[in-house]
């Protein structure tokens, strides 16, 4: 049963979130949080598994508080903290891909049905990413213009080919289980690619990989080289 910490400055959504959650089965409230600074205390007092986090808050943003929550959670006396689903009113906001760069987990918009909503946090909970390849794709075309070569990354010279091609595949917003169908492997092989990518690139979320897949051009429209 994953918990969930709702953070919102709005009190009817909040309200609304905390409500739809408190009569869906199998999920439960960790707790509310009216800003960014509430969040981060909160997140480290109830450790919730899913984190629901408004980008635009007074004060201390969602922004600020997903980068504080995440690094709380990659200290060595934490459990790995939980996974940031940051809330946004329109999918093309450009906050949203700095949240992915500080270590969010995905991304929705406030007006997602409610199953979407539950299954999103589902998703995120497991460990996936939330997004589809196309809005991925969309957000990192608009606001990621390229910054250096691959070679440029200290972390990318100490991946195998095996391990690049795997991070080109997560960059082009494929799930293990298209990335094991596409290169003949199993899904727990890819999953260890997968981890050992994120463990050599000091990566906190699968989402900071695609981002980082694309900034250092690694991915083309297919997800090949």
């Amino acid at each position: 049963m994953p918990s969930v910490l709702v953070v919102d400055d709005q009190f009817l959504i909040r309200s609304g979130l905390t409500a739809l959650l408190t009569a869906a089965p199998g999920y439960e409230v960790a707790g509310e949080a009216a800003d960014g600074e509430e969040a981060v205390r909160l997140a480290a007092e109830t450790r919730p598994d899913v984190v629901l986090m408004d980008i635009r808050m007074p004060g201390t943003d969602g922004i600020a508080a997903t980068e504080r929550i995440v690094a709380d959670g990659r200290e060595p006396h934490a459990d790995g903290g939980p996974k940031v689903l940051v809330l946004t009113t329109f999918d093309t906001d450009e906050y949203v891909l700095r949240a992915l760069r500080v270590g969010a987990s995905g991304f929705l918009v406030k007006d997602t049905p409610p199953d979407r909503l539950l299954a999103a946090i589902s998703t995120v909970h497991a460990g996936e990413m939330l997004f589809s390849p196309r809005a991925l794709r969309g957000l990192i075309d608009a606001y990621a213009a390229p910054v250096a070569a691959p070679a440029a990354h200290p972390g990318l010279s100490t991946l195998t080919p095996r391990e690049r091609e795997v991070l080109g595949l997560v960059g082009a917003g494929l799930s293990n289980s298209d990335i094991a169908e596409r290169l003949f492997l199993s899904a727990a092989t890819v999953k260890t690619h997968v981890h050992r990518c994120m463990s050599k690139l000091e990566l906190a979320s699968r989402a900071q990989a695609v981002v980082l897949a694309h900034e250092f051009g690694m991915v083309t429209r297919t997800g090949r080289r």
